[in-house]
């Protein structure tokens, strides 16, 4: 990857030259901008590899920059909010965020979300000989057929179709879902688990996919 910039859109200075700091220690290069304005000039004057981008900001709101960037790029967007209640509405198609990470954080962990998403951003469209995932529009295809999925079903599916086999716990599905450290039951797994095969169903009647590993957690066997 030729482009190592990110571009930090964030009006909070010291939380800014942070991310700045960590990033660069990382192998990046980071530009910054302090108010939401000027934003979707500089990206179409330099797209970034990543945008960092805050989404209350003075000038123009961060929901309101990633609709208008999204008209005329696919630059990979990672949203820094503290409210939780828009988690998603910015993993949704109307905004096409590819991610999210809620206030306060770990620098740290921006760093490896970072990471995380320029990869599936290089590989954005995985393929099984059933199943096909494309992770910047989050649509998911069985047999050709599109799956009505919400967000955290589509997650849900890629986190298990990606280590097709491997039994995740419910507490490891809740972690990698549920970024931002809420408290969920962890029954709530089991109540996606079972939205996510009837949808399948649809596409794939009497076909098992996702199945359950009694007192372990759930797995990925596609054909």
């Amino acid at each position: 990857m030729k482009n190592k910039t990110i571009l930090i859109i964030e009006d909070e200075k010291r939380l800014s030259d942070l991310l700045c700091d960590y990033l660069c220690q990382a192998g990046y290069t980071t530009d910054c901008l302090y108010e939401g304005q000027e934003a979707v000039a500089r990206v179409r004057a330099n797209q970034p590899a990543l945008i960092l981008l805050d989404l209350m900001l003075p000038g123009k709101d961060g929901l309101d920059i990633c609709k208008e960037i999204r008209s005329f790029s696919e630059v990979p967007i990672v949203m820094m909010t503290a409210r939780v209640e828009e988690i998603d509405r910015l993993l949704g198609l109307e905004l096409g965020a590819d991610d999210y990470i809620c206030k306060p954080f770990s620098p740290r962990e921006v760093v490896a979300r970072v990471k995380a998403v320029l990869r599936r951003s290089r590989g954005a469209v995985h393929s099984g000989r059933s199943l096909t995932l494309d992770n910047k529009k989050y649509i998911a295809k069985f047999h050709g057929e599109k799956l009505d999925l919400t967000a955290v079903e589509f997650q849900l599916l890629r986190i298990l179709f990606e280590q097709s086999g491997r039994i995740f716990t419910r507490d490891q599905l809740m972690d990698k879902l549920y970024t931002d450290r809420r408290i969920v039951c962890d029954r709530t797994i089991d109540s996606h688990i079972k939205k996510l095969r009837k949808k399948i169903a649809i596409a794939a009647p009497g076909l098992e996919i996702i199945r359950s590993v009694y007192g372990v957690g759930y797995k990925y066997e596609g054909l």
